[in-house]
């Protein structure tokens, strides 16, 4: 049984260590009252912040020492990013995001790219957001119409992206485009992802979102940016079975975010229902409020271990897609029913800013919808069960 109150994987002394250390140095370094000072405000993660989890390696975790990383693992990460997840909601969606190119760059970057950007990544110097989805696609991210041209030897990029996280302070981007024809009518195929640096061709409209505020979710549009020809991820024309080929560890990292958030609302709630009292005693003697609590722990236990179990095949190069997408649909509802046990629990207390709950309640809404939508996940689980594909 760990501090969090469910069994774990993660009882090995590194991983203790570790989850110690996250827990202890960001609330001491971000208190509850800086959080809702920047949510409220829609202010990102603190520059100088960002920059000394570069230099306790949280940022290059994942980053092989060569390249100026701490060379860790999968489930390492896990719960690490489940400790950020736990303290802030906008912060770990920021986070995760260096971790997709990171694993991107690994499996099909050169090895330019990867002496180039790595090592900005690991220190926090660099931020690459990813502008993948568009107005009138969504989750289907074939129905795109950003384009990217060769001329000469830069690449000219035309279009609009939305929900591109982390793109007000973002250095670079890296944009799916299409750079040619679909064949054999595929739309699949011809399209390339392009890292491009910021620029005034570039405009960045942040969007207010009711959750995730900090986490600089925005309408990107390119007229005409420029990036160099190498700019290009891995194979061109190939850039979306890139993007396939890195969905599980994807989802594995948007459900380990929602299990941050469901304990932080467990905690918070369990607290309260020590100290408030009602009819002349505290409200965590009665029945009703220890149901709430008990079918939470419950649930955040059994997520955390499919969590765990899944970034455990991850980070050893085994099959976890099915894994992957149970985690990710099984997060995004724990986050949901967590937290509203959680305001239940609070009642009127937990509608006011002055009460984190609030900010965790908003916070979860985007678990069961991104990156993977829980209707889409459910279709992918049962794909991999044999049954015929759905959409």
């Amino acid at each position: 049984m760990n501090e969090h109150g469910g069994l774990s994987f993660d009882e090995a002394s590194e991983h203790k260590l570790l989850r110690e250390t996250a827990r202890a140095f960001l609330q001491r370094e971000l208190p509850p009252a800086r959080i809702r000072e920047l949510d409220q405000a829609r202010e990102p993660v603190p520059a100088e912040l960002w920059r000394r989890m570069g230099e306790l390696g949280w940022h290059g975790m994942l980053i092989p020492e060569r390249y100026g990383g701490s060379g860790g693992d999968a489930l390492s990460y896990t719960i690490l990013l489940e400790e950020i997840g736990c303290h802030w909601g906008s912060m770990a969606s920021d986070f995760v995001l260096g971790s997709m190119l990171v694993n991107l760059l690994m499996r099909h970057g050169t090895e330019e790219q990867r002496e180039t950007l790595l090592p900005g990544l690991a220190s926090g110097q660099r931020i690459v957001a990813f502008s993948l989805s568009e107005p009138g696609g969504g989750t289907d991210l074939l129905a795109l119409r950003t384009r990217a041209s060769l001329e000469g030897q830069e690449w000219e990029i035309r279009g609009q992206k939305l929900y591109t996280s982390c793109a007000p302070q973002s250095t670079e981007i890296c944009v799916l485009a299409r750079t040619d024809e679909p064949t054999e009518g595929k739309r699949a195929r011809g399209l390339s992802l392009i890292i491009t640096p910021r620029q005034d061709a570039i405009t960045v409209r942040k969007l207010n979102l009711m959750g995730m505020r900090s986490a600089g979710t925005s309408e990107v549009f390119y007229d005409g940016a420029r990036a160099p020809e190498t700019a290009i991820l891995g194979e061109r024309g190939r850039g979306f079975y890139h993007l396939i080929g890195s969905l599980n560890r994807e989802r594995i990292l948007a459900a380990t975010i929602s299990v941050g958030l469901a304990q932080a609302a467990f905690e918070h709630a369990l607290r309260y229902a020590q100290e408030r009292t009602a009819f002349g005693r505290p409200i965590g003697q009665f029945q009703a409020i220890q149901h709430y609590l008990a079918d939470t722990a419950i649930e955040i236990a059994q997520t955390r271990l499919l969590v765990q179990k899944a970034a455990w095949l991850d980070s050893h190069d085994r099959p976890c897609s099915i894994d992957a997408a149970m985690a990710k649909v099984a997060g995004g509802e724990l986050a949901i029913r967590a937290t509203d046990r959680g305001m239940r629990i609070l009642a009127g207390h937990g509608m006011t800013e002055d009460s984190p709950m609030e900010r965790f309640l908003r916070d979860a809404r985007l678990q069961p919808v991104s990156p993977l939508s829980g209707e889409m996940g459910r279709n992918t689980i049962a794909e991999m069960l044999g049954l015929p594909r759905s959409y």
